[in-house]
């Protein structure tokens, strides 16, 4: 049979809800479309308080309006798909809609991950070296590691997608997830995925342990650095700026393990997809709490923009 007919008339099915009582549906539906919108009203006040604050345009500021904007396009990646697949009691997905899923997913994930990285950086020059940070952190380096974070997560993006591009598939395929994840759609072709495979790996294994270890390598200089303070307060006071961070950190990779655990260990679908939801849709959601409530400046910063938006004043974008 022609490859090119194959995937033409491929269709994949996301099987995460769809056995789940009808009358329920709806519930389903309230949930993630709440999830959702707190998700993009949260993350969204986290940008607009950072563009209208001066005093917060500074390079750990900038590295989380990024990571922000991230979070929101992470989640509209693969809810909205969902939501309409509820309200029309559908579970597929066509094929050019599911590689592009996989595409936009990998490039936020990774931008995500990077992201974190740089942050981890951040808050390790300024915590180790805090009167050469504004040299150090300055505009320029600042702008270049954000584009590196952007290249790398696009060029990673692109390859896994274009490999997944000349794969065959034969018939519908049950994916038992809520969207289409990679590792599921490699293995559901009917061609060869041996250079997928080693790619996967190769990838997995730069883009995760390598940023993975360049935060645990800032964190271990960070608490080095911070045991080296003799005041109480000026203890508190250090490890206060990166606890947001670390909090973040936390969540991701505990999420994120979370579901390559689940998918490895247990033979329960649903138990995956619900890790995986932890991973794509709580935690870009829990995010702008976690630097709003432990964060004095955005604090105020927030307080600031919807001072001037309840006062119906136009909000000063810097020029």
């Amino acid at each position: 049979m022609d490859q090119g007919n194959d995937t033409q008339l491929s269709e994949f099915l996301l099987l995460a809800f769809s056995e789940n009582q009808p009358q329920i549906q709806p519930l389903i539906f309230g949930l993630f479309l709440s999830m959702y919108l707190v998700t993009v009203f949260g993350n969204s006040l986290i940008i607009m308080a950072i563009i209208v604050d001066s005093h917060l345009h500074t390079p750990m500021y900038i590295f989380l309006s990024n990571l922000s904007f991230v979070d929101i396009c992470f989640t509209s990646t693969t809810v909205p798909q969902m939501l309409v697949n509820i309200q029309i009691q559908s579970t597929v997905i066509v094929y050019v809609n599911c590689i592009t899923q996989v595409y936009f997913l990998l490039l936020f994930s990774v931008l995500d991950i990077f992201l974190l990285t740089v942050m981890a950086y951040d808050r390790y020059v300024a915590i180790c070296h805090p009167l050469h940070y504004m040299v150090i952190m300055n505009t320029r380096r600042c702008g270049l590691l954000i584009l590196a974070c952007w290249i790398i997560s696009v060029l990673n993006a692109l390859l896994h997608s274009f490999l997944v591009l000349r794969l065959s598939f034969c018939a519908d395929l049950k994916i038992p997830h809520f969207y289409c994840e990679l590792d599921h759609v490699v293995h559901h072709a009917c061609s060869d995925t041996s250079l997928n495979d080693i790619v996967i790996y190769i990838a997995a294994m730069f883009l995760a342990v390598g940023p993975l270890s360049g935060i645990l390598y800032s964190y271990s200089r960070i608490v080095s650095s911070i045991r080296a303070i003799s005041s109480a307060q000026g203890k508190y006071k250090a490890f206060s700026t990166c606890a947001s961070h670390l909090s973040v950190v936390s969540l991701f990779y505990c999420t994120l393990l979370g579901v390559y655990l689940s998918s490895a260990v247990s033979q329960n679908p649903h138990a995956t997809a619900v890790a995986s939801l932890m991973y794509t849709v709580v935690t870009p959601m829990l995010n702008p709490f976690i630097y709003s409530l432990r964060n004095n400046d955005m604090k105020k910063a927030l307080k600031l923009l919807l001072g001037r938006v309840t006062r119906n004043r136009p909000i000063d974008l810097p020029s």
